[in-house]
């Protein structure tokens, strides 16, 4: 029974020493790519449970662009979404060891609609004569490099590995009746660059207010 109570008070002790909150899980080990694994091959409401903490849905705004939704997607999180897209035939065993030749990433994915304020049309000067009237023109499908995205580990800024964006559109009954409606913006970064337990988002569009978003590192693997 000492031998007992000498490993039970010793496992007490270093639990108390591990601190109460950690940042993501990276690098991932084994068991947890397993887990992901197994994960992503359920496809049922357990999989839209655990992507609703990656997830922050934004309100319009009263004017300008809406950022709709911003996702912090940790090399977890990453490696539950490659499983929901993998064949039946790809193993846990297969996924452990590719996850060992990759190195770590997160994924910062940032959805924009236009709204009734910031439209698919911009108002422009027509000038006919002497005569000034206002016209239309298409809003141009890149328009989302207009827009500025700082990152954040806690204060400190944190660089990009790659960033890409696309045009999205929306289309409606009749052939050909499709119209820009928003666009997706897409950042990588290294796992390692989030040591910190809170990473910030920071979206400048050109019309409206700046939009911050927080996400606590703790909460999620």
């Amino acid at each position: 029974m000492r031998c007992h109570f000498t490993s039970f008070f010793a496992l007490g002790v270093s639990l108390l020493l591990i601190p109460s909150g950690f940042a993501m899980q990276t690098p991932l080990s084994d068991e947890a790519v397993r887990e992901a694994y197994f994960l992503g091959q359920h496809h049922d409401q357990s999989l839209a449970d655990f992507f609703g903490k990656y997830n922050k849905y934004l309100p319009a705004p009263e004017s300008g662009p809406q950022i709709a939704s911003v996702t912090f997607l940790t090399p977890f999180a990453l490696i539950v979404q490659n499983m929901m897209q993998r064949s039946t035939g790809y193993s846990a065993q297969q996924a452990e060891q590719d996850h060992r030749s990759q190195t770590e990433t997160v994924q910062i994915v940032i959805q924009i609609r236009l709204t009734s304020s910031y439209g698919p049309f911009i108002a422009r000067a027509v000038k006919s004569g002497s005569t000034t009237t206002t016209g239309f023109q298409l809003r141009p499908y890149d328009f989302w490099k207009d827009f500025r995205v700082d990152v954040f580990n806690k204060d400190k800024p944190v660089k990009a590995l790659s960033s890409s964006g696309e045009s999205t559109v929306s289309c409606g009954d009749g052939y050909g009746s499709c119209d820009l409606s928003g666009a997706t913006l897409r950042y990588e970064f290294s796992a390692e660059a989030f040591p910190s337990d809170t990473a910030v988002i920071r979206i400048v569009p050109p019309e409206g207010e700046p939009v911050t978003v927080e996400f606590d590192l703790t909460s999620l693997r």
